[in-house]
């Protein structure tokens, strides 16, 4: 499969593709001519990676993660680990993130005591 129809199929630009190329998230083979030739396991490959990037796991992440699961180097056990790690991390920023609305609620209500706020 060549760079622009994975790269439609998958509604992202070239660019993208090449992005990730070039972090060794995905690789290609190279045809005669110099295009790339990517195979049809790399559209599930992306669809993980896009996905990941969604849930908050950085590119790093996401390299370390493709590469041992491509290498059978992680049990199911480690997957679970990074897993559970990265729901931990998510839950403490949202936590802050609450915590910083309560205080900007608590300021705003201390400007307009009576509740008289422009979103009111």
């Amino acid at each position: 499969m060549r760079i622009g129809e994975l790269a439609d199929s998958l509604g992202v630009t070239t660019d993208t593709i090449r992005f990730y190329e070039k972090r060794g998230l995905i690789a290609a083979d190279r045809r005669a001519n110099g295009y790339r030739d990517f195979s049809p396991a790399t559209v599930q490959l992306l669809k993980m990676i896009r996905l990941a990037q969604q849930l908050g796991f950085t590119l790093r992440e996401i390299a370390d993660l493709t590469s041992a699961l491509q290498d059978a180097q992680m049990s199911a056990d480690d997957v679970g680990s990074l897993l559970q790690a990265k729901i931990t991390e998510l839950e403490a920023k949202a936590a802050n993130i609450l915590s910083l609305r309560d205080i900007l609620q608590t300021r705003l209500n201390d400007v307009c005591p009576l509740g008289l706020h422009p979103s009111a």
